[in-house]
């Protein structure tokens, strides 16, 4: 961190976090048509930069040319860098405001696994904590108006030998993230100051593939990612995110799909998800580190999308320590018996946050493993901490399941909150399993049937249905 580059980096650091640190502004309750009507795309001009004009070929590194095509495109007052079809090797890609990354049908831009490509280190957010690591695959810092579109392919280069093996451990070694990794959960903790929390090289902290940081005016269209090396697009602190018709292929492990951290007006729409960790996951900050920044995700929008392999479906924490609110999802499809939970809230007594004003809707669950809804707040460290979780105000109205684990799973503890929780007008079919409570009160039922299937001892299946309205309950065969 010596170099004239880690200098300055260190500086936009401490710009960056005292800027962070200002409390956010109070927001009220909003609608889904309020927030759809300022979420807005960019627009960039019609002015193409070739990245072979600047002296791209394919299958060779193209870090520098693709570096000077962005330079040349935002100075000239922005337009679209365009990949060609071929397969485009590159290290580090850092967007500039009124840029767009456009990947033409039949291009690949394949990153280069060798981790000194992502140097020098940056300022980022690794799972929900400040510090300084390798630069995300696709970075963009404070910048406006910048856009990863097209119909082409994000191939991270992330498999068993190369970034995922740094998060593999065995009855003999450690994972070799993990020393790295329980380093800066401690200095998060300890609010050691963001500009001491360097890492990078030697660390084996994995790099995120997509992140725009404090940028505004942000768009993800149409790409299909690949083989990354931990959260595919991870937008941070961002104002007016639009993501839409993304396909998200990758099963490695902490491969969530769409993780909007401490972002306001967020769109998510018509994007495929099949991946090694959560589809989609909200969060705003890991524990103390979280309140210390103090940002919620706030006011976004899901709907039209598919959802495959996972652990959870739409996930809402674990890293929540800002709160969240004002979230609508809809019109979603799930289905995969890989698919742990559908619905996933996640918090604990260390990460707290305020989850609020939540209504989802309209999600047909074909199959989904274990709980279509899980309420996990004894995740991790469940109870010991002094910061209790709250999640209130929440509807979930016309979901149905074709086959699942369960219905409910609930894990809580006393202190914690769980309160005006509603499950409306829904049909659960296939349950295998009665809820799960472990602590905390059960969500009131409107208009909500459950039939259950249960193994007779002569290899059929036993149809059991349950129908709740209110307090109301009754059984039939």
């Amino acid at each position: 961190m010596k170099t004239p580059q880690g200098i300055a980096l260190l500086h936009v650091l401490l710009i960056a976090a005292a800027v962070a640190a200002e409390p956010p502004v109070a927001s009220k309750t909003e609608t889904m048509e309020s927030i759809l009507a300022r979420i807005k795309a960019p627009e960039f001009p019609k002015h193409d930069f070739v990245i072979t004009d600047y002296g791209a070929k394919p299958d060779t590194d193209c870090t520098e040319a693709i570096r000077n095509a962005i330079a040349a495109c935002h100075d000239a007052g922005g337009g679209r860098v365009v990949v060609p079809a071929g397969v485009f090797v590159t290290g580090a890609v850092h967007l500039q405001s009124n840029v767009d990354l456009h990947l033409a049908d039949g291009a690949t831009l394949k990153f280069d696994p060798d981790p000194a490509k992502y140097l020098p280190v940056v300022f980022t957010r690794w799972e929900g904590t400040e510090c300084m690591n390798y630069s995300p695959l696709i970075y963009a810092f404070e910048q406006e108006n910048v856009a990863v579109t097209g119909k082409g392919t994000l191939d991270g280069s992330a498999t068993a030998k190369t970034w995922l093996a740094w998060n593999v451990k065995s009855k003999e070694k450690q994972a070799l993230q993990l020393p790295a990794r329980n380093k800066l959960m401690q200095m998060g903790q300890e609010n050691a100051p963001v500009e001491q929390r360097v890492f990078g090289e030697g660390s084996y902290l994995r790099p995120m593939f997509i992140q725009p940081y404090r940028c505004k005016n942000v768009l993800i269209e149409g790409v299909t990612i690949i083989n990354s090396p931990m959260w595919e697009i991870h937008p941070v602190l961002c104002t007016n995110v639009t993501v839409r018709g993304v396909t998200v292929n990758s099963l490695g492990r902490n491969n969530d799909g769409c993780d909007p951290e401490s972002c306001k007006d967020v769109l998510i729409e018509d994007c495929f998800f099949a991946t090694g960790d959560d589809c989609i996951a909200i969060k705003s900050g890991r524990n103390n580190d979280g309140r210390r920044v103090n940002v919620p995700a706030e006011n976004i929008v899901i709907r039209k999308c598919t959802m495959k392999d996972g652990h959870g479906g739409l996930t809402i924490g674990s890293e929540i320590s800002g709160g969240c609110r004002n979230v609508f999802a809809g019109e979603i499809t799930m289905d995969s018996q890989n698919l742990n939970q559908a619905i996933r809230f996640k918090s604990n007594a260390e990460r707290g946050g305020v989850i609020e004003n939540v209504n989802i809707r309209d999600l047909e669950i074909r199959r989904v493993g274990i709980s279509a809804i899980s309420i996990e707040f004894n995740y991790e460290e469940g109870a010991k901490g002094e910061h209790m979780p709250v999640l209130r105000n929440v509807t979930l109205e016309n979901l149905t399941t074709r086959t699942a684990g369960r219905v409910l799973y609930l894990g809580s503890f006393p202190g914690a909150v769980i309160e005006n929780v509603t499950l409306k007008n829904c049909s659960f079919r296939g349950v295998k399993k009665p809820d799960s409570i472990r602590g905390g009160e059960k969500p009131k039922m409107e208009n909500v049937t459950v039939e259950m299937v249960r193994d007779t001892g002569t290899g059929a299946e036993k149809t059991e249905s349950t129908e709740g309205k209110e307090t109301e309950t009754r059984t039939t065969e």
